[in-house]
This record gives C-alpha cells, sequence and structure tokens, in this order.
C-alpha cells in the first residue's frame, strides 16, 4: 500500500491506494477513525485486480482539519468523495462505506447513482443512530469543549466500563487485534474537535434516508456483524429496501467485523464484488 496527499481543491485528503491501474473502488471510514480501519483490504484487492483507494475523511487522520463548523457535514464528505473519483479520473467506481462512510455511501448513490457500479453498506445506519440522544450528544460537546480530544477518550473509557455489552465488543476487537485500544484511542485523539462538535449532533438529527433509498438501482450488499446492537436492524432494513440488495450478518461480530473477524468480513466483501 502507498501513500499520498491529494488535493480536492476545498480540501486535501490523505490517501492509501493500491493496485492501479485496476477497476476502481473507493472505501469509507467511520466517525473518529481513519483509513486504516479498512485498509486491511486495500493489498488483496489490489492483488484481484481492483484499484483500491481509502481516504481519511477531512478531520480525521492526517487529512486537512478545517476549523469552521460550516466545512463539516455528512453531504460534504459525499461530496469529497466524488471529487476524490474525479481526481482519480473515475467516471464509475464501486463504493464502500463502514459505519459513518455508510451513511456519506448513501448520500453518494442517491444523488450520483450513475457513478457506482457497487455500494457496499457495512456496519451502517439509514437515519437517526438507535440508541443516542441529544442529551449525550451534548453531554459529549461540553466534555470536548471542556478537555478537547483527550478528555472525550477519558469520558468514553469510563462510560463503556459501565456497560457489559461495551465491554464485551472491546475485549473481542483486543483478542482479535492486539494493540486495539491504543490504536482506537489515537486514532479518536487525532480527529480534530470542530468537526466532532460539528458532526455529532448529526448522528440524532438527520433525515432517515430509508424511503429514498429504495429508488437506489446499484448493486448492492449490506454486511453487518451478529452482535452490532446499534446497526443491525438498521442493516436488515436497508437489505430488506434496496432493490436486490444482498445482506450478510457476520457471526459474533459486532460493529467493526473488519477487525474482529476480517477473514468473514473479506469474503463477504471480496465475494460480492466478484460477482459484479
Amino acid at each position: 500500500m502507498r501513500t499520498r496527499t491529494v488535493d480536492l481543491g476545498t480540501v486535501s485528503l490523505q490517501v492509501g491506494e493500491a493496485g492501479e491501474g485496476g477497476r476502481p473502488v473507493l472505501l469509507v471510514h467511520g466517525f473518529t477513525a481513519d483509513s486504516s480501519e479498512v485498509a486491511g483490504v486495500l493489498g488483496p484487492l489490489g492483488d484481484r485486480g481492483w484499484h483500491a483507494v481509502a481516504p481519511d475523511l477531512r478531520g480525521h487522520g492526517r487529512s486537512d482539519r478545517p476549523t469552521d463548523p460550516d466545512d463539516y457535514s455528512f453531504e460534504l464528505m459525499a461530496a469529497d468523495v466524488v471529487a476524490l473519483s474525479d481526481h482519480l479520473g473515475w467516471d464509475r467506481f464501486a463504493l464502500v462505506g463502514h459505519s459513518m462512510g455508510g451513511a456519506v455511501a448513501q448520500l453518494v448513490a442517491l444523488d450520483h447513482p450513475e457513478r457506482l457500479t457497487a455500494l457496499v453498506l457495512a456496519s451502517t445506519f439509514h437515519g437517526p443512530v438507535a440508541g443516542l440522544t441529544m442529551e449525550l450528544v451534548e453531554l459529549g460537546r461540553w466534555v470536548v469543549r471542556e478537555s478537547g480530544m483527550t478528555g472525550l477518550a477519558d469520558a468514553l473509557a469510563a462510560r463503556r466500563a459501565e456497560n457489559p455489552d461495551s465491554i464485551a465488543a472491546f475485549e473481542r476487537l483486543q483478542d482479535a487485534r492486539p494493540g486495539h485500544a491504543e490504536q482506537s484511542r489515537a486514532r479518536l485523539e487525532a480527529t480534530s474537535p470542530d468537526m466532532w462538535m460539528a458532526l455529532a449532533p448529526r448522528f440524532v438529527a438527520q433525515e432517515d434516508r430509508l424511503d429514498r433509498l429504495a429508488e437506489v438501482d446499484v448493486p448492492t450488499a449490506v454486511i453487518v456483524g451478529e452482535l452490532d446492537s446499534t446497526m443491525l436492524d438498521d442493516c436488515r432494513r436497508l437489505a430488506a429496501t434496496i432493490p436486490g440488495a444482498a445482506l450478510t450478518v457476520i457471526p459474533d461480530a459486532g460493529h467493526v467485523p473488519q477487525l474482529e473477524d476480517p477473514q468473514a468480513w473479506w469474503d463477504a466483501l471480496s465475494g460480492f464484488l466478484g460477482r459484479i
């Protein structure tokens, strides 16, 4: 895998890529993560004849970190995805989105279906996130204002310690990927606080896209972990709503199956892309 910085005019994104010259596929990570969340499949996809590209979204990883709240929205991130594909010279491409990246991918599919050869929605949501309230979001925003992203990391660790499901999910990731705790915290602390403050409320106050997605005419796969209590129902509804969508539920995996059970996730992803 190689990395480079791509200037899109309004923002510069750090991207990882493999398999230049192959069939185009773009992979989009989730909230407060970076391209390393999906980068494990770049090399294998390149080996199978794909040109696989994974950006750090604006405000994440090593990409630009605007300070204006108006520079952050799911719609702007979707526009960045399209602009990146333009920069790469891709008229059409397959698009894979995990968690928040899946919401971004849905917007691309709704606004630019003619650009997509395939759509993979992984561990994602189609509207307000289940179990998340504006009170929790505002508490998080207060922590970020007072103590920055380090304070938020501490608060999330304390909250996780009080939730058996969160502990179990965290332990699964630690078992599957030693060092995950430190890497996850580092990614969170590297996230732009301005981005977090601007986008966090959108996970509660956003449109429900499900009805609109019934009109999507793009080959689609939905992949989700069996133990992802927040996203499982949304993923089932997405698969039932998008015409012809295939659903894969990965046993004994939670919200990040690409790290918890990378072989099963790869089998689902590569099997679907191989049929396109």
